[in-house]
């Protein structure tokens, strides 16, 4: 029987991550040909950046065994989550990978504050390249009692025939609720709310310093919304975009007016 797709599993909490071990058997009882690498440490909040730890020109990748994975390459990488997707691309890692399942995520991405998830910039990363991408993520909240990955890393594996039937470039970003049991939560599609679950504020202005604090989002998020739906305990997709450009029908009149001296 021939392999199913291949797939590149990173994240950004870290090869040592146990939501990236669980994705990973997941993909391997589906049949999937795997490959592991994730950032060699914690890379939160590190959007789509593509910025890695040189020495003499070179990036650090360190050969790795995953518990419970034998069999499964997996790389250390000193590099951030879209860095190890870009150059998965061109074959870093073996084959290019035909998708990126990123996660899964130690906490919920959603609304439009993902554009700062490594998570997710790793998943918009595949789609740049002409791949397709799915960014994973577990609602944990921030003092969990248990940590229920499977659940997440299994819905995550069900969605592949859909992905995989979609455009390339296609990227989806799911959040799944943390809770027990054999069957899985229901899944919803879902819109972008405004802002995250929490949001970064200003706590404190020097004349040499900021200081930042996170609060709670104070607005009620729209009900077709991921953080609404995920709050009422359902599993949420949304289909994402990489960046894309938009038209600007005002601007050649603006331009016309323009000096010429102003134009150049």
């Amino acid at each position: 029987m021939s392999q199913g797709p291949r797939v590149l599993i990173t994240n950004d909490d870290g090869i040592g991550s146990p939501g990236l071990h669980a994705l990973a058997a997941a993909a391997v009882r589906a049949g999937l040909s795997v490959v592991v690498a994730a950032p060699a440490s914690e890379a939160s909040g590190s959007s789509s950046s593509i910025t890695a730890v040189e020495e003499d020109g070179r990036i650090s990748i360190e050969e790795r065994h995953l518990e419970g994975l034998d069999g499964v390459e997996a790389f250390a990488v000193h590099g951030a989550p879209a860095f190890i997707s870009m150059i998965a691309t061109h074959g870093a890692f073996g084959d290019p990978p035909d998708l990126v399942l990123s996660g899964v995520n130690r906490g919920a991405n959603v609304g439009r504050a993902i554009l700062h998830s490594g998570t997710v910039g790793a998943a918009l990363t595949a789609g740049v390249n002409d791949g397709r991408g799915m960014a994973v993520s577990l609602d944990t909240g921030l003092n969990p009692v248990s940590l229920y990955w499977d659940q997440a890393a299994r819905l995550a594996v069900g969605l592949l025939p859909f992905l995989m039937d979609l455009d390339v470039g296609s990227v989806l970003n799911l959040n799944v609720p943390n809770h027990a049991g054999e069957d899985l939560p229901e899944l919803r599609t879902a819109t972008l709310t405004r802002f995250g679950i929490v949001q970064t504020t200003l706590a404190e202005r020097g004349q040499q310093h900021v200081r930042l604090a996170i609060a709670d989002t104070t607005e009620d998020p729209d009900p077709d919304s991921d953080a609404a739906l995920l709050a009422a305990g359902f599993a949420t997709v949304t289909a994402i975009q990489p960046v894309t450009g938009t038209a600007l029908p005002a601007l050649p009149a603006v331009l016309h007016n323009m000096s010429p001296g102003q134009r150049a």
